[in-house]
């Protein structure tokens, strides 16, 4: 839960720390809308994973499930700047499917917090196999970080890519390799 005061409170603090005004025309309403956003920017919560993983659907077959290219914004835990980029998670159903959509919120809710990449990555990938009971789940993050990009290296276009693999992908090369073969085409 946000706590607006102390989040406007602490805008107000920064900008008189980098010789700003929060009182000129330009700034004046700032702090209410840092603390609005942040309400937005730090929503996620394991609770709404587990809610979007829950609306399943029978499905006797077992082959393999992508849904590649999920777009996401998060905030690297070290810099408050964002990250962005692509999720593609990869699973085995074990009797059921999640909604395709529900892979797309399972990114959401994890995404929206400070965290650093890996750490979403395996957030990700646990959820899907834990709340699926999936026979496997395999999940690639490839993300643009602007602590990289705008400060610091001075880097743009820098690119990290993270991956787990769960179940049936930690053992299987050629599995894992044909996934990664689906992301690229």
């Amino acid at each position: 839960m946000i706590d607006k005061e102390k989040v406007e409170q602490a805008v107000r603090l920064f900008l008189e720390g980098i010789g700003e005004d929060p009182d000129r025309e330009g700034l004046k309403g700032t702090p209410d809308r840092i603390a609005r956003m942040s309400e937005e920017l730090f929503s996620g919560s394991d609770e709404a994973a587990r809610k979007a993983l829950s609306v399943t659907f029978s499905c006797p077959s077992d082959n393999l499930v992508l849904e590649k290219d999920i777009q996401f914004y998060s905030l690297c835990e070290h810099h408050l700047l964002p990250f962005f980029g692509q999720v593609h998670i990869a699973y085995i159903p074990n009797g059921r499917v999640a909604g395709l959509s529900k892979l797309a919120r399972t990114v959401e809710a994890y995404a929206r917090r400070a965290q650093i990449q890996e750490k979403l990555t395996d957030q990700i990938a646990t959820a899907v196999m834990d709340n699926l009971n999936a026979k496997g789940v395999m999940v690639v993050i490839e993300a643009e970080h602007l602590c990289m990009s705008m400060r610091g290296i001075k880097k743009p276009g820098t690119k990290t890519m993270t991956y787990v693999c769960k179940g049936c992908f930690e053992n299987d090369p050629a599995l894992t390799d044909r996934v990664l073969s689906m992301i690229r085409t």
